[in-house]
């Protein structure tokens, strides 16, 4: 079945009966083939994965209506979706903008927002993804068992599976798991996270204004989410400034930082190979020494 059949049907399934008028295959991404559709109703942005893993789209609309409700940050409308064994696809609202000098303080702000929005407990009602990586869930009372449980160890145990957690770095982890109190805090809230916050999750749509796409929601520590944004290269400044304005971040933040940035380096080992591996072991280097 061609891309264009696929987005044919994708209107249909919407009841958007009016002929497509303009597509464009929309690059950027490497999961799923994108797609700019302007039907004579609508202007929409489609994606389509052929052999998508189970509820892999109901999970971003999931994620995305669970941004959406906590009213805290912008995200894109959800029209529809569809998945099959053979193919799958997620409509959604065409959102277009430029930054403005505004931009990224209103994202700052935002995300603060977003992260004062409390659940009852850490995790979330289902199971989603992390990219194409299957993402644990559940709800826990304490932040620790949650992070260790269903964060860490599924990458730890997938790295193993892919023969890319060699006995040194496996023992190190090991010994790392068994003292996360040391290092996490004991008396978190839980916030609403984003779950993948990078540079390429967050657009600009009309006059400026930012909204978050590709979500991997959870509740968690509000500070795992900071410290990815830390990761390759980090956000302008203004951000962590307009941040800190409305959600300061703790003064030990700096001491788990590199702990929490640990789980998207096992994330982009188990996705990309062993390249991510000496970055992983500098920061069990640090944590947990030679031994």
């Amino acid at each position: 079945m061609s891309a264009e059949t696929i987005l044919r049907e994708a209107l249909q399934h919407i009841g958007d009966s009016t002929p497509i008028q303009q597509y464009r295959r929309i690059y950027g991404g490497d999961i799923n083939d994108s797609f700019s559709v302007l039907s004579g109703k609508q202007h929409y942005f489609i994606k389509i994965r052929r052999f998508p893993p189970p509820r892999f789209f109901e999970c971003e609309k999931t994620g995305l209506e669970t941004l959406r409700s906590a009213g805290a940050i912008r995200v894109p409308r959800v029209y529809g979706v569809k998945e099959t064994n053979d193919y799958g696809f997620l409509i959604l609202e065409w959102i277009e903008g430029k930054e403005t000098k505004k931009t990224v303080e209103q994202l700052g702000h935002a995300i603060a927002r977003l992260h004062q929005c409390y659940g009852s407990s850490f995790g979330f009602a289902e199971d989603n993804y992390i990219g194409l990586l299957p993402q644990k869930n559940g709800w826990y009372k304490n932040w620790v068992d949650y992070f260790r449980e269903c964060r860490l160890l599924p990458q730890i145990e997938l790295a193993e599976q892919k023969g890319r957690m060699p006995l040194q770095r496996r023992n190190k982890l090991e010994k790392l798991l068994s003292s996360l109190e040391r290092w996490l805090p004991k008396d978190c809230s839980p916030s609403l996270l984003h779950g993948d916050l990078w540079g390429g999750n967050w657009i600009a749509g009309a006059n400026g204004v930012p909204y978050l796409i590709d979500p991997a929601v959870f509740y968690g520590h509000y500070e795992f989410e900071i410290a990815f944004t830390e990761l390759f290269g980090g956000f302008p400044s203004r951000f962590y400034e307009a941040y800190n304005e409305l959600m300061p971040l703790s003064s030990d933040y700096h001491e788990r930082k590199q702990l929490y940035q640990l789980f998207y380096l096992l994330v982009h080992l188990n996705l990309f190979g062993e390249s991510y591996g000496g970055a992983v072991d500098c920061i069990l280097q640090w944590y947990v020494g030679r031994n």
